[in-house]
């Protein structure tokens, strides 16, 4: 069941969250007993969350409340941890690579502006992965899921755990074909969390993660394309490739001079990332009502990612510490809870592009870009949180982070006789400030009524500091953090044991966000990042599960989940450029590209209490997305759609003896065999010869956009239990 928090600070960082911050939930129960095979199937029914196709089987694009919607990749805006243990890394990167949902009891996932408690990048809020206990496993678990377009994931879970120890111990590695041309992948995971009692006093926690991803990737289709050819059948080859084909043009000699046109399986296109983390916890009680926790992380990402024209290579290093203490105390006669922390974080990359030769095996040329940096942030927050009648609950905090950023870029040019090195250094500092306050008004058993006005920060990428406004390469270092001011008025009903209602209205003021743009006519680079002014979020969350006849039919049980989101430019100049003149635009009063205003997830459940159809249950789900925009003048709009998907399963009853210890499923997704478009990212207005915006007919054949998604698939699997 999704529902709101209203809790004070909880006793470490593991699920941290403020009075009054509208949060939702999805536990094991809703995404385990089928087939899950991403972070998008986890958080389905909690509203708020939409989901996009990333680069690679499940690297999904996760946004809260349009928050990271104009993304191609992972998770951005957003700070994502797992049992406490921070996942995203200082720069804001966060990839879903690592979420296999069988590992998971549940995830948490904390709406609006939140740097107050979670610091950079939190600019809508902030996740947390909660991995099953040990002593809930009680043993070992065997599973295997397989089904369409040649998918089969192997997992366990081993897992023991009493008051002085929990271990559990998870790994899988699931293999398939893709159902679009050149998408085969093979992903293994490896999950692990201990947690000893050294003393009634102390505890340790040690947290590890591991994943391998080697993925081809297929090239994102023109809305043309797609609509001729959404799954790139017939694509093997440039050359008498069937229409809607996605080809990339390469350097025949991979560096310079003319180009080849190839497709994705020949140049072998693709993804080959490793990701492992580290994360020691200790937590100490000083007194039964103060609680201090201290952890360190180690996070390495290293890439190898041949995915379009080039091969983007290298090792990303993080180091995050953390500190915080938890003080229970009394106001008078009133319960007051004080929170401080601090934390540190510093990463240092280097990563090397190059150009890929027009041949098999994703074969590099010569480099072309090296860049080398670091970014650390320091930060100190604290809240308190007073209960200062027994119906009203008020949190007051303030945060700040002091962020350093440093890199260092080299671009070569080449022809035939010479090669040319220029060198770009930036380095910046920013400071930001995140305060935010909170009540919690609950008047009786049946309602609660929360308020909350928050903020939050996120400071430019290294990548945005290598380009000026004029479109050469130098310092850019002029930007902005964006920032976030945010209202959320909410309330919860709970008549009755079988029905549950949530609604929250959010409204949310964006200043300086990042975006990138033309710098003119006939520059160097083309395009730079620099601040949109100001643009507005507001919308409306709504949530509800009701068993409808608890007596007559009572495994039935209705869910909803549906969420209304308007974003619009309220401040925004944007240049367009063609080979002769520029040209500003007004994007004032404008939706924001990549944002879907509604998207909704309903279901059907039923479950056999009794008899001796005890443990045989299912569900029908239907999914809607309405239509949006992909470009800032409004112009080309990718096509809504709605998709049924079907579930039965059987958890035998105890009665039944060893039988009890079997799970098993079938399940059909996109029954209609619809088609729709998974992922779509933004696409670049173009200025015509004449000066005029160019319409959508223009627009709809720009490439890099859309992925295709699954056409109808079955999936079944069974997990035994020893």
């Amino acid at each position: 069941m999704e529902r709101i928090r209203v809790r004070g600070v909880a006793r470490g960082p593991v699920t941290l969250s403020p009075v009054g911050q509208t949060t939702y939930s999805a536990d094991r129960k809703d995404f385990a007993g089928h087939a899950a095979q991403s972070v998008a199937d986890m958080m389905a029914t909690v509203p708020g969350a939409s989901f996009l196709q990333g680069n690679g089987p499940r690297d999904t694009v996760v946004s809260i409340r349009g928050s990271g919607a104009r993304q191609s990749y992972g998770l951005r805006n957003l700070q994502v941890s797992e049992d406490g243990f921070p996942v995203t890394q200082p720069d804001g990167t966060a990839r879903a690579d690592l979420i296999d949902p069988h590992a998971y009891e549940g995830v948490d996932v904390f709406q609006g502006p939140a740097s107050t408690l979670y610091g950079n990048y939190a600019i809508n809020g902030a996740i947390n992965f909660r991995t099953r206990s040990g002593a809930s496993v009680h043993g070992l678990e065997l599973g295997s899921d397989f089904g369409s377009f040649g998918m089969f994931n192997n997992y366990m879970t081993l897992g023991t755990g009493n008051r002085a120890y929990d271990f559990v111990l998870f790994a899988s590695d699931v293999r398939g074909d893709g159902f679009i041309a050149n998408s085969q992948y093979a992903t293994s995971t490896e999950n692990m969390r201990l947690r000893v009692s050294l003393s009634p006093t102390d505890r340790l926690v040690l947290k590890f993660i591991n994943n391998v991803t080697d993925a081809f990737l297929p090239l994102r289709l023109s809305l043309d394309q797609y609509r001729l050819n959404p799954y790139q059948r017939g694509c093997a080859t440039a050359t008498g490739a069937a229409a809607g084909c996605g080809t990339v043009s390469l350097y025949r000699n991979g560096a310079y001079g003319p180009r080849m046109e190839v497709t994705p399986q020949q140049a072998n296109l693709g993804r080959f990332d490793r990701r492992s983390i580290v994360g020691l916890r200790w937590e100490h009680d000083f007194t039964p009502r103060m609680v201090w926790h201290t952890q360190f992380t180690y996070d390495q990402r290293h890439i190898d990612q041949p995915t379009s024209t080039t091969a983007f290579v290298g090792p990303f290093n993080s180091y995050n510490v953390q500190t915080d203490l938890t003080r229970h105390d009394r106001l008078g006669t009133t319960p007051l809870t004080s929170y401080v922390a601090a934390n540190f974080n510093y990463m240092d990359y280097g990563y090397q592009v190059y150009a890929l030769l027009p041949q098999a095996g994703a074969t590099r040329g010569s480099e072309t870009s090296t860049s080398y940096g670091h970014q650390w942030n320091i930060g100190l927050r604290f809240q308190e949180d007073w209960q200062f009648a027994p119906q009203w609950h008020l949190v007051i905090g303030l945060g700040g982070t002091q962020s350093d950023i440093g890199a260092v870029q080299t671009v070569y040019s080449r022809n035939a006789t010479a090669t040319r090195a220029q060198y770009v250094t930036a380095n910046r500092r920013f400071f930001n400030l995140a305060p935010e306050a909170s009540v919690v008004f609950t008047p009786d058993k049946v309602w609660t009524w929360h308020a909350r006005l928050g903020t939050a920060y996120a400071t430019p990428g290294y990548s945005s500091f290598f380009v000026t406004p004029q479109g050469n390469y130098g310092n850019n270092t002029q930007l902005k953090s964006q920032s976030s001011l945010g209202i959320d008025l909410g309330t919860q009903w709970h008549p009755s044991p079988s029905l549950n209602v949530q609604a929250t209205g959010f409204y949310e003021f964006y200043r300086n966000e990042l975006v990138s743009q033309s710098a003119g006519v006939n520059t160097q680079a083309g395009s730079y990042t620099f601040n949109a002014p100001a643009s507005q979020h507001r919308g409306v969350e709504l949530a509800a599960t009701w068993q409808a006849l608890p007596r007559t039919l009572p495994g039935t049980k209705l869910r909803l989940s549906y969420t209304y989101d308007n974003q619009i430019y309220t401040d925004y100049t944007e240049i367009l450029s063609n080979n002769t003149m520029s040209r500003s635009f007004s994007r004032k009063g404008n939706l924001i590209p990549g944002v879907m205003p509604h998207f909704l997830n309903a279901r059907v459940l039923y479950d056999q209490p009794s008899g001796m159809l005890e443990g045989v249950g299912g569900f029908a789900e239907v999914t809607w997305r309405s239509a949006f925009f992909i470009d800032n003048a409004n112009q080309l709009r990718v096509p809504g759609y709605g998709l049924l998907n079907l579930e039965i399963h059987y958890d035998p009853p105890a009665r039944l003896g060893w039988v009890h210890r079997l799970h098993s499923y079938f399940e059909v997704q996109n029954v209609a065999d619809s088609l729709y478009a998974a992922g779509a990212t933004p696409v670049s207005d173009t200025l015509l010869a004449d000066g005029q915006q160019a319409g959508k007919g223009v627009l709809s054949g720009k490439t890099g956009s859309i992925y295709a998604g699954s056409p109808r698939a079955f999936f079944g699997g069974v997990r035994v239990r020893f």
